[in-house]
């Protein structure tokens, strides 16, 4: 008995031990919820790395280093805290280096190292050897180590990555391209910031999946990207319910671009309300019947249209509350410290009465979509566009590359329900701004024909399936004119527009090449997608640089008042739009106007601002009267 204590006792040690040793990995938890396999190496944790300022690094041969003086934590971004390194200042070149290990029973596979995210230009190097070269700071990529690497050995793995955010040709969102933060613009976020690991793939198996839910026909069809053809090979597709029976299964021949369609009948469609997901594994086999790859997957049956000025989700009209969450944390600032926090963002969100977020100037981790279809929460999926010159078509042909990569990473995520490609295009030219718009449009519904685009968010619309506007107007009734004027108080440019040819750079073009562009008529949904902004003085009080949009009101009665009012203003007009966007959730570095701290702590009655956020389309209009009747009376 005595022994069998003893064995038990070491057991639990040694689960102690290797959970700890997991735990000790930042961000331990498998990157790519929609396509996970079991059999992975994570390489977050410390690295070793060089700043290279002046860019001389390829001159004094550091992709074959094998190691650098200093030390940083990946995933975490240099510029951030929990990195251990904090510079501030413009990097415009920085290099990584760790030893990498290769199982010795990954042998006869390929080895993919995969990159979450690098900002913005990278480049991978093996024992010296260039690999890779990559454009984009938000889309997921993968690289072949395969012919670079021997199973059993340890190589040394160089990752360099590099940004030129002032030359505008990159996607940048709300880092600032001035030496510090200002206003609505943060702090810089350069080289790795998501998860890097390392998988073994069968050299026949399993390259991306598509999954199309089709809810009118009660039937789920999967596309399959294969890496290599090989027509013995056969696929077993198994979709399962929340309580683990089996919903539908089936065998079939595998090659590349095949559709593979399954009944889902009786579905229980997924809603903020019902979040309610199929589990869904693909098993490759050869002729012998062999397991040869495994990918398990999940999806929601769900529909999303635009139909006149409605948006619908399951065939039936929805109206979305949406928050702005621009996805900076205080230490991590693009990347959140833990998945824990992703979730609790939408907790957070949902805690205040909204059913989703507009995903504002950045691109999440999959993680957070993950989190967003599992809790029940609509997303908008949006490139981090600011920064990026619209007029250059240099700047459009590395725009298209990596926009075309994120929406073929997020296609199955049953929350994300609108692209949102652009924000605030304010000072288009008559040439390559019409142009560039248009083949994002295209591009975009060629890939993804299932979800509406709001093409610019708030700026000149070329194309759109939504049409959007900003409106920072304070007062509630001032607010509900603007919105019945379709947002125009708004647009500071005239409605013919022009400029000349060419790179029209950092300034506002001349007028003098008349260009109309579309105007609001009715006959898509139309969403005011940022109001809002209030910086309330009790809750923030005077900083040096706090900022927020207009006027703040002194203490947080007078907050909950305006707050209510503009709400209600946007309410009452149902009948002309279809939502709202609230800017923002937390506050983020200086800009102080959102309704929870930047480290996410409380700082309103919530009970409050959900009544606000959830009040009926009744109460809206009640409201809006007696606020109405007032203004009338003291006119008088």
């Amino acid at each position: 008995m005595n022994l069998l204590k003893s064995m038990a006792g070491l057991l639990l040690c040694a689960s102690f031990v290797i959970t700890n040793a997991h735990n000790s990995v930042p961000r331990p938890e498998y990157p790519r919820p929609q396509m996970e396999r079991s059999e992975w190496k994570n390489l977050n944790g410390e690295w070793t790395y060089q700043l290279d300022l002046v860019q001389t690094g390829w001159e004094r041969n550091l992709y074959s280093s094998n190691g650098f003086n200093e030390k940083i934590t990946v995933p975490f971004a240099p510029e951030s805290k929990l990195s251990g390194v904090e510079h501030k200042d413009f990097i415009p070149c920085i290099w990584y280096q760790r030893e990498i290990e290769i199982p010795i029973e990954w042998g006869g596979k390929d080895i993919l190292l995969n990159f979450g995210a690098v900002y913005y230009e990278s480049e991978v190097y093996i024992d010296g050897n260039f690999v890779n070269r990559h454009f984009g700071g938000s889309d997921s990529y993968s690289v072949d180590i395969t012919d670079f690497v021997t199973p059993g050995k340890t190589h040394s793995l160089v990752v360099n990555a590099s940004s030129k955010l002032r030359e505008r040709m990159q996607t940048a969102g709300k880092q600032s391209l001035q030496h510090g933060p200002f206003e609505c613009m943060y702090t810089r976020n350069t080289g790795i910031w998501q998860t890097v690991w390392m998988e073994p793939i069968a050299k026949s198996g399993i390259e991306n999946v598509k999954i199309m839910p089709n809810i009118d026909l009660e039937q789920v069809s999967v596309n399959l990207k294969m890496r290599r053809e090989a027509k013995a090979n056969a696929i077993a597709i198994e979709i399962k319910d929340e309580n683990g029976k089996t919903v539908t299964k089936t065998v079939a021949p595998v090659t590349s671009g095949d559709i593979i369609t399954l009944p889902i009948k009786k579905a229980n469609l997924w809603t903020p309300e019902n979040p309610y997901l199929y589990s869904m594994s693909l098993t490759i086999k050869d002729s012998n019947g062999k397991e040869i790859d495994k990918v398990n997957s999940y999806f929601g049956m769900r529909k999303v249209h635009t139909e006149g000025n409605k948006f619908y989700l399951n065939n039936e009209p929805y109206y979305q509350r949406l928050v702005l969450d621009q996805g900076f944390y205080p230490e991590g600032i693009w990347t959140a410290p833990s998945d824990d926090d992703l979730r609790r963002d939408i907790e957070l969100g949902k805690a205040a009465g909204f059913n989703g977020a507009r995903l504002h100037q950045k691109v999440f981790e999959e993680r957070y979509y993950y989190w967003a279809d599992k809790l029940g929460y609509l997303t908008w999926g949006e490139s981090p566009s600011w920064g990026l010159d619209a007029n250059d078509p240099v700047a459009a042909r590395n725009f298209l590359s990596e926009w075309s990569n994120l929406i073929s990473r997020d296609i199955n995520h049953p929350s994300l329900v609108v692209w949102t490609p652009f924000n605030e295009q304010w000072m288009p030219d008559e040439v390559q701004y019409p142009r560039f718009i248009t083949d994002t449009y295209k591009l975009t519904k060629q890939i993804d024909p299932s979800r509406p685009l709001n093409t610019v968010s708030g700026g000149i619309h070329i194309v759109s399936d939504i049409w959007s506007s900003h409106s920072y107007e304070q007062d509630p009734l001032k607010l509900r004119e603007a919105v019945l004027n379709n947002g125009k108080m708004f647009v500071k440019q005239p409605t013919v527009l022009g400029a000349k040819r060419g790179n029209v750079g950092f300034n506002r073009p001349k007028l003098n090449f008349p260009y109309v562009f579309p105007q609001y008529d009715g006959s898509i949904p139309y969403i005011l997608d940022e109001f809002g902004g209030i910086k309330c003085i009790e809750a923030n009080p005077a900083e040096d640089g706090a900022w927020g949009y207009g006027d703040s009101p002194r203490t947080k009665k007078e907050f909950y008042d305006r707050l209510r009012g503009q709400v209600a203003a946007l309410m009452s007009l149902s009948d002309k739009m279809w939502g709202y966007c609230y800017t923002q959730l937390t506050d983020v570095e200086q800009e102080q106007n959102g309704i929870y701290y930047y480290d996410r702590s409380s700082k309103y009655d919530m009970n409050l601002i959900k009544n606000i956020f959830t009040m009926s389309f009744e109460q809206a209009n009640s409201e809006i009267k007696q606020r109405q009747d007032t203004t009338q009376t003291a006119q008088k």
